[in-house]
């Protein structure tokens, strides 16, 4: 079992990548192997729509092959990323529309899978809540099991205000999101 962990940050060591690695940490803990992934400085050329993906394979080489691969290879998913002008940056939407790879010419290779959203905003209400519908929609459109963070916060996944490291509200519906995520993980997998 594997849990992806992706961050859409432009920045590697930033709140968005603690959030997420203190979700990954939470779901090792219950004995599920994860990946990180950093989108910081990655080269992904937006999807055009040429939909050539429909015979198999994008058009474009370049640093999305080891995302797909990990894709493949994982039951569940993570998505984390700041809150920016109320929605997920620009490389994440980029990595996001490149995965229509995975679901053209009748595929579906992600269904199945269980994921949920990790969203970082400067202030109370600043995006974050849109931020993970985003997530949760692009959750969907792949046929993966889209998780929230569940009682007693039960909003669309796991929301971090200000420094992540100090927020211990965000920290709390992190965790409860990392082990929603993981038991979900274990249950489709029959473990």
């Amino acid at each position: 079992m594997n849990v992806l962990g992706i961050n859409g940050s432009p920045h590697r060591e930033g709140n968005t990548a603690y959030a997420l690695r203190y979700a990954l940490g939470v779901i090792e803990d219950q004995g599920i192997e994860t990946t990180y992934i950093s989108l910081a400085g990655k080269g992904i050329t937006p999807c055009d729509g040429c939909f050539v993906c429909r015979k198999g394979e994008c058009v474009h080489e370049d640093d999305m092959g080891p995302i797909y691969d990990a894709l493949r290879r994982c039951d569940g998913l993570v998505l984390a990323s700041p809150v920016y002008m109320g929605l997920v940056t620009g490389q994440m939407k980029t990595m996001m529309d490149r995965t229509v790879v995975l679901r053209t010419g009748g595929r579906f290779e992600l269904t199945g899978r269980v994921g949920g959203g990790i969203a970082c905003g400067g202030f109370r209400n600043g995006g974050q809540e849109l931020t993970l519908q985003s997530i949760q929609t692009y959750l969907l459109q792949q046929d993966i099991y889209a998780i929230a963070d569940g009682p007693g916060f039960s909003h669309s996944g796991a929301a971090i205000v200000g420094r992540a490291s100090e927020d211990a509200i965000g920290l709390q519906t992190v965790t409860n999101l990392a082990l929603r995520v993981a038991r979900a993980v274990k249950q489709l997998r029959g473990t």
